[in-house]
Order: C-alpha cells, then sequence, then structure tokens
C-alpha cells in the first residue's frame, strides 16, 4: 500500500491522479443529483456531441479526435483512468530506478506521452457507450414547440440545463438553454419556443415571459402583413 501511494502521488503519475480523483468525486456528486452530468442523471454540463458543427469548447476539441457522442466529463474520466494507468507501470517499473533530474526529464514525456494509448483505448471504450446514449437521446420534435416544461436541472442556462416535458405519454427529458443573461432554476416552468438541431437542444423562456413575448410576436407579424 505505501508503495502504491508513492507512486500514485509522485511524478508522472500524479497530474494524472489529480484529475481522476476530480472526476470520480464529480461523478459521485452528479449520482446524487448535486451537479449536472450531462445527460446520465442529469447535470452539467456536457453535452452529446458526435463531432458535428454544434460541438464547441472541450466537447469540440474531443469530438475532434474521435471521442465524441458522450458526456465530456465521461471522457475525462476515461482519459485519467488510462493515462493514469500508463503512467503507473511505467514509473513503477522503469522510472523508479533512474536518478531524479532524469526521471523527472523522461516522466514529463511519459505523461504527455500517456495520452496518445488513453485516447485510443476510450475511443475503444465509448464505441458501445456512444450507441447506447444515442439511444436513450430524445428523438427531436418539431411538434412540441410551445408545450411548457418543468426545468429538472439545478439550473438552465444559455450553456446547459435539462427539463421534463409532458407529451401525453411518458414524458420527455430535454436539453435546453436559456437565452444569454436568463437563468432558470430547478421547478420553474419554461415553454419550448426553438429547436436547434445541430446543437440538439431547445431555446426556453420562462413562462410568466410569454406576455411580453406574445406581444413582440404579434408586432412582428403586423409588421410583415404591412409590408
Amino acid at each position: 500500500m505505501a508503495e502504491f501511494l508513492e507512486v500514485a502521488l509522485s511524478f508522472p503519475t500524479l497530474p494524472y491522479s489529480v484529475v481522476l480523483c476530480f472526476a470520480v468525486i464529480y461523478w459521485m456528486l452528479a449520482a446524487t443529483g448535486i451537479v449536472d452530468d450531462g445527460g446520465i442523471g442529469s447535470g452539467d454540463g456536457a453535452d452529446f456531441h458526435s463531432g458535428d458543427d454544434g460541438a464547441t469548447g472541450l466537447a469540440g476539441m474531443f469530438a475532434r479526435i474521435g471521442l465524441g457522442g458522450a458526456p465530456t466529463m465521461l471522457v475525462v474520466l476515461l482519459l485519467a483512468f488510462f493515462g493514469w494507468t500508463f503512467t503507473y507501470l511505467t514509473q513503477l517499473f522503469f522510472l523508479q530506478a533512474l536518478p531524479p533530474v532524469l526521471r523527472w526529464g523522461i516522466g514529463a514525456g511519459v505523461a504527455i506521452a500517456a495520452l496518445i494509448p488513453g485516447a485510443i483505448v476510450s475511443s475503444w471504450v465509448l464505441r458501445p457507450i456512444r450507441r447506447l446514449f444515442m439511444r436513450l437521446r430524445p428523438v427531436a420534435q418539431e411538434s412540441i414547440l410551445g408545450k411548457s416544461g418543468q426545468v429538472t436541472s439545478p439550473e438552465v442556462t444559455d450553456l446547459l440545463g435539462y427539463a421534463s416535458v409532458d407529451d401525453g405519454g411518458a414524458g420527455l427529458i430535454l436539453q435546453v438553454r436559456a437565452r444569454p443573461g436568463t437563468r432558470y432554476l430547478r421547478g420553474e416552468r419554461v415553454r419550448l419556443v426553438q429547436y436547434l438541431p445541430q446543437q440538439n437542444h431547445y431555446l426556453v423562456v420562462g413562462d410568466a415571459e410569454l406576455p411580453a413575448l406574445d406581444a413582440s410576436l404579434s408586432q412582428l407579424s403586423r409588421d410583415k402583413e404591412i409590408n
């Protein structure tokens, strides 16, 4: 046990140990509903992307290297685990016997190189998981625009959020986004006003905002008729 901790908490394994611990804690919190898990629970924020133009940020980077189609934090967990395994075994069997200066120099290269096998193995692991997520994904339905729903994630912003919508059946859990600068909390009533197919989410507004929104839409319609 002492040797395990010594290797796990020494360079080059230490950076992966930190990221792996963070990812595990994140998913433990997601399982309790404290944070948003991007579709498995659901919570933060990691959207589903399969390499399309809608993927941005960290999710977009993962999609470009073949790791899209799953929550971002799940990809981080897999990369950290396989990178940690690679660096741990390298440190245990090869680097420990080297002088400190040489161990740090080679260890830096090992830490970076570990991302390559980590990404390859992670992409293999994600293949069946990606298919499962695709089956669990709600089918986009333009006909549900205008329906009212309730926020189920801790919050809905222009970057993340989920809401449940009564479709007359078992109900739907949909990815939703608010307008920039707007935020809705868990339990608030919102309405679907637009579907964005590339990002696979709906734009929502609060029910309390609908009178002003309806008035602006009516004015826009009258302006079009006049023109």
